[in-house]
C-alpha cells in the first residue's frame, strides 16, 4: 500500500467485493543478509504443501512487531476496522513491522486488510496469505541499504498486487509460491517519493491465472533478477515475466516500455523460466 501521504499508486486496484520453513533468524544465528545469500545459493525444488492453521486469531487492531514474532501457524484475520471486504487503497495492515523485525509461521486469512507493512528492513518467513486483501505486503523503508526478505510461504487470490514495493533497497523472494494473482511484485510506478529498487525472485512456483511476475521502473534504475522460476498451467505463456515502465512522482499512470529479459534491467534468460 502506498503511504497515506501519496494515495496515488501504480496500477490502482478496482473496488471489488471479492473476499477473500524456516526457523527464525535469531534461532539460526543468521543476519538478514546471510539469509539472502544462503537463499540465492539454495537448490531449486518443488513448492511445499499449504499448512493447516493451528488456531484462529481475530484481529481488530494492527499488531506492531519489533524483534521476532512467531505465530505458530495460527490464522490471523481482520475484524472491526480491519474486517472490511473491499480492495480499496488506504486500509491498515494486520501486522506492522519495525525496522529489522521478523515475522514467521503466520497464516493470514480473510478479511486480510492490507496484510503486512514493513517500515524498514524485515524478514517474512513461512508466511501464508489465503486470500490477499489490498496487498499481501508493502515494503516502505527509506534507506538505500534496506533489505526485505520473503522466505517460504505463499499467496492466493490477489486481485492485483501481491507485494507492493514503495520504499528503497532490495527485495528478495525465495522458495515462495503464488496462484490466482495479478502481479507478484510491483515497484511503485507513481509514488510521490521514488527510489531505486532491486528485486530478486528465486526458486518460486507460479500458478496461472496471473498477469506478471515483476514490474519495475527503468528510469529510476530498478533491476529484477529471476532465477529458477517454475510457471504452472500457462501453456500459452500469457504471464509476463518482467515488465518495464517509466515511473513518475506525479501520480500519473506510468507507461509500459517493454517486457522480458533485456540484460540490463530485467536480468535473466529464457533458461531461468520453465513451464510445467
Amino acid at each position: 500500500m502506498t503511504p497515506r501521504a501519496s494515495r496515488h499508486v501504480s496500477h490502482r486496484r478496482r473496488l471489488t467485493k471479492r473476499r477473500a520453513v524456516v526457523g527464525g533468524i535469531a534461532a539460526l544465528g543468521m543476519t538478514a543478509a546471510a539469509l539472502v545469500t544462503t537463499s540465492m545459493m539454495s537448490t531449486a525444488g518443488a513448492a511445499t504443501a499449504w499448512p493447516e492453521a493451528k488456531g484462529q486469531q481475530p484481529t481488530a487492531k494492527t499488531i506492531e512487531v519489533s524483534g521476532t514474532l512467531d505465530g505458530g501457524l495460527k490464522r490471523y484475520y481482520g475484524t472491526g476496522d480491519l474486517g472490511g471486504d473491499g480492495q480499496d487503497e488506504g486500509q491498515d495492515p494486520i501486522f506492522k513491522l519495525k525496522d529489522g523485525a521478523v515475522l514467521k509461521n503466520v497464516i493470514i486469512g480473510s478479511p486480510a486488510a492490507d496484510g503486512i507493512h514493513c517500515q524498514g528492513s524485515c524478514t517474512l518467513q513461512n508466511v501464508w496469505w489465503e486470500d490477499v486483501g489490498e496487498d499481501a505486503a508493502t515494503f516502505r523503508g527509506t534507506a538505500a541499504g534496506s533489505t526485505y526478505t520473503v522466505y517460504g510461504g505463499g499467496a492466493r487470490k490477489a486481485d492485483d498486487k501481491v507485494f507492493q514495493f514503495n520504499g528503497a533497497g532490495k527485495l528478495v523472494i525465495t522458495k515462495f509460491q503464488v496462484s490466482d494473482f495479478g502481479k507478484l511484485v510491483r515497484s511503485c510506478g507513481n509514488c510521490s517519493k521514488q527510489y531505486q529498487r532491486n528485486i530478486i525472485v528465486n526458486d518460486v512456483d507460479i500458478t496461472a491465472p496471473g498477469k506478471s511476475i515483476v514490474g519495475i521502473n527503468t528510469n529510476y534504475g530498478d533491476t529484477a533478477a529471476l532465477r529458477n522460476i517454475r510457471i504452472h498451467g500457462d501453456s500459452g505463456k500469457k504471464i509476463a515475466t518482467c515488465d518495464r515502465f517509466t515511473g513518475n512522482d506525479t501520480g500519473a499512470e506510468p507507461p509500459k516500455t517493454g517486457s522480458g529479459p533485456d540484460g540490463k534491467y530485467c536480468r535473466f534468460t529464457a533458461g531461468d523460466i520453465s513451464y510445467k
